[in-house]
């Protein structure tokens, strides 16, 4: 299969990654990517941008390097009712939202309090992505993540930056395994993003396409075979509204 995006990707705004978003997306087209989305760090997390940048976004071109550029964040779920660290007003103006659970911003639950905050969060008609899902640290039920992903046309996301060996993230290949096969059983859609931090990873989805090779998951259910397929997933709301 084509890769031809790549999703979850964060620029110096973010406070812990290395390059500009004119670096990030003159990576991409050398890569031959058609699309890249920078989701930087929502308000929450130490080190990234201020409110203010968010909400001058629409500002930049949506085309660099004969690419496609999006802007949106990673937004963080703050509490085992979904709560999310941007005011939805905001939210609604991002070309594409991934929500996720972060150490610095939310202390793992049961299994049942992870799984709700996934949930709730997936019930918000601003988010697009559910991040990296795979984090043992956060234990959950991955049937009832599968089965909200797929009501409410929500993609979940097979994180390349978990499947890293060096990674920080906890048991995220059988957890991939589980959560990859109940999408094969329900037929919901996943990403492969790189979650990327310096431009050399940009498009990187290494680990993430060799474990797909190995359990051989569908190709119609990985959306980065198309940008027109991506698109039916994100962007409810328009920034030029």
């Amino acid at each position: 299969m084509r890769n031809v995006l790549d999703s979850h990707a964060h620029t110096i705004a973010s406070g812990h990654a290395y390059n500009t978003v004119y670096e990030m997306a003159q990576a991409a087209a050398a890569k031959g990517l058609e699309l890249l989305a920078l989701t930087e760090h929502s308000m929450k997390m130490p080190g990234t941008c201020h409110e203010f940048y968010f909400m001058n976004l629409k500002v930049l071109p949506r085309q660099m390097f004969g690419i496609e550029v999006l802007f949106g964040t990673e937004v963080n779920i703050m509490d085992f009712d979904g709560s999310l660290d941007m005011r939805q007003e905001l939210l609604e103006k991002m070309d594409v939202v991934v929500a996720s659970m972060h150490t610095p911003c939310i202390k793992p639950g049961t299994a049942a309090e992870n799984t709700r905050a996934y949930v709730r969060a997936i019930e918000n008609p601003a988010v697009n992505i559910i991040g990296h899902p795979d984090d043992g640290r956060y234990p959950v039920n991955y049937e009832e993540l599968v089965a909200a992903a797929k009501e409410h046309h929500v993609l979940l996301e097979l994180n390349n930056s978990s499947l890293n060996p060096a990674g920080s993230r906890k048991d995220p290949v059988p957890n991939d395994k589980k959560m990859l096969e109940l999408c094969r059983q329900y037929e919901a859609p996943i990403i492969i993003n790189s979650d990327c931090h310096c431009a050399a990873d940009v498009g990187n989805h290494q680990y993430a396409d060799e474990l797909l090779k190995e359990i051989d998951f569908p190709e119609h259910l990985i959306v980065n075979r198309s940008v027109e397929e991506y698109k039916k997933y994100i962007n409810r709301f328009t920034l030029l509204k």
